[in-house]
């Protein structure tokens, strides 16, 4: 099997955010889980940006922007949740979170959860400058 691409920093990732939920557990808000994997991926001695504003544009013209709740390594974007449950929908936001910043991996973790949640995401529509 081809190893995937960036899989070491997203396996790192995972890392950290296994080691939060193991001490933190399920049920608290969001925010506590960012803050909590911020200390966690500093630690680990990863390169992050937390809540990085980024534009989004729409036929070349930016439209807003949108803050992502990890930026690692200048590669991946980390969306957080604490949710019950994943849903299709938010899939879908990552997944257009990607394309909107052109950026071809990203990871959606949830804390709210029993068991620590994770999905890999990947652009299809990635386009290398």
């Amino acid at each position: 099997m081809d190893q995937l691409k960036h899989d070491e920093i997203t396996r790192r990732v995972i890392g950290c955010a296994m080691k939060v939920h193991a001490v933190l557990g399920n049920g608290f808000q969001e925010v506590i889980y960012q803050r909590a994997l911020e200390l966690e991926m500093a630690f680990e001695g990863l390169i992050f940006e937390r809540e990085k504003e980024m534009p989004i544009y729409y036929r070349d013209e930016e439209i807003g922007v949108r803050r992502v709740d990890f930026f690692v390594e200048g590669l991946i974007m980390v969306g957080l949740k604490a949710i019950i449950e994943l849903e299709p929908v938010h899939l879908a936001q990552g997944i257009n979170y990607l394309e909107a910043y052109n950026m071809e991996i990203g990871l959606l973790i949830n804390f709210g959860s029993k068991s620590l949640m994770f999905k890999r995401l990947l652009n299809k529509k990635f386009r290398e400058d």
